[in-house]
């Protein structure tokens, strides 16, 4: 099947209508080369809610019948992480492209067998990761690739947890958390979300981690404050991975209760994201600073659209651009699957290094590790 449609609007499935989905398929609906014609989930109720909220006429229960709808020639997969193999092997039977949530698999090889059904059935297949299109960190990337702050020598990623009061994260489902709370899941809160920090850590500077150790604590079950201490492909930069549960501090945040600080190094000056998730810090959401030849200039991005919600627009933009043809997946921001296949070996070794004491190198990791504690 070739990677473009015949049809002038694209048909998008919608696999799984949970939490998530309330941000992942505005995109789509907001876009007029696209169409959502259908959502598929097991919940028929929680689907037909869905569906009368976007405007979509069909709903399935059965993902046989699902993919049989010829109107759908992709499908936005946001079922829970240990369905996402059989549903990517079955999406690619039905040669349909495919947008799958994160983490890509609950183990390295499932993963990789998931790249070779989407291969074999000749589809396009990514990984829906939204931080590649926030648009300041868009914006950083592109000044890093310009060279504003000379050659990187230094990434830090900071993540913090704690408690808000938005109305997002009020109308979100607690029993959309079950399996991500036990041996459905092989981690907490670093499988689940901060695998988007870790893309982040190597996207941003073009590079891949090769070494990393880590400390790591386990709190409430589920969340994994740590820190991991990153060795590059370029050995010249270095960097540093982390993240905080405050479970008796209030965010501001439209979202989850959660923040980002992310910050590159060069050796000629320096770029800040000073916001991802929530709206912690009264500054621009970039700031550059341009130390070279003395010039000492800071520059403060203050019209950049910050809202993290439009990650999740952009990303849903970009998987219709590729599916015309507009955009090749070669080039483009978006999540190819040995990209999250590498970003889920970082996460295992992680979890390794702080069960050992030793340093790892991630690419050394072909199936699983479990977080440290066991499963949550």
């Amino acid at each position: 099947m070739p990677s473009s449609i015949k049809n002038e609007t694209v048909g998008i499935g919608i696999l799984g209508a949970g939490n998530i989905s309330e941000l992942c398929v505005r995109g789509y609906v907001d876009d007029q080369r696209c169409k959502v014609v259908a959502i598929c989930d097991t919940d028929i109720d929680k689907a037909k809610s869905k569906a009368l909220r976007w405007g979509v006429e069909t709903i399935y229960s059965d993902i046989d019948d699902f993919l049989n709808d010829e109107r759908i020639d992709a499908v936005e997969i946001l079922t829970p992480t240990y369905l996402h193999h059989d549903h990517v092997i079955k999406v690619s039977e039905a040669k349909k492209h495919i947008s799958c949530q994160k983490p890509i698999a609950n183990t390295v090889t499932d993963g990789r067998e998931m790249v070779k059904a989407a291969e074999s059935a000749d589809i396009i297949f990514r990984i829906n990761e939204c931080f590649y299109h926030y648009p300041p960190l868009e914006k950083a990337k592109h000044h890093i690739q310009k060279g504003h702050i000379g050659t990187p020598q230094q990434v830090r990623v900071h993540t913090l947890v704690g408690q808000t009061d938005s109305k997002f994260q009020a109308m979100l489902e607690a029993e959309g958390y079950t399996w991500r709370l036990n041996q459905n899941s092989p981690g907490g809160h670093i499988f689940d979300d901060i695998v988007h920090k870790i893309a982040v850590s190597q996207w941003l500077v073009d590079q891949k981690i090769v070494n990393l150790s880590s400390t790591l604590r386990r709190k409430h079950t589920f969340f994994e404050p740590f820190v991991a201490l990153l060795e590059y492909e370029n050995r010249d930069l270095i960097g540093m991975l982390d993240s905080t549960y405050a479970e008796n501090m209030w965010l501001n945040s439209s979202y989850y209760g959660a923040d980002e600080f992310i910050e590159i190094i060069g050796d000629e000056g320096f770029i800040w994201v000073t916001r991802c998730t929530g709206e912690m810090l009264n500054l621009a959401p970039l700031v550059l600073y341009d130390g070279k030849n003395n010039k000492k200039h800071f520059e403060h991005f203050n019209q950049v659209d910050s809202d993290w919600g439009t990650g999740f627009k952009r990303s849903a933009s970009y998987f219709i651009d590729s599916i015309t043809n507009k955009k090749d997946l070669s080039i483009s921001p978006m999540m190819t699957p040995d990209d999250a296949i590498n970003v889920l070996q970082i996460c295992f070794a992680i979890y390794k290094s702080a069960q050992t004491g030793t340093k790892v190198d991630p690419r050394t990791i072909d199936d699983f590790v479990i977080s440290p504690g066991g499963y949550p």
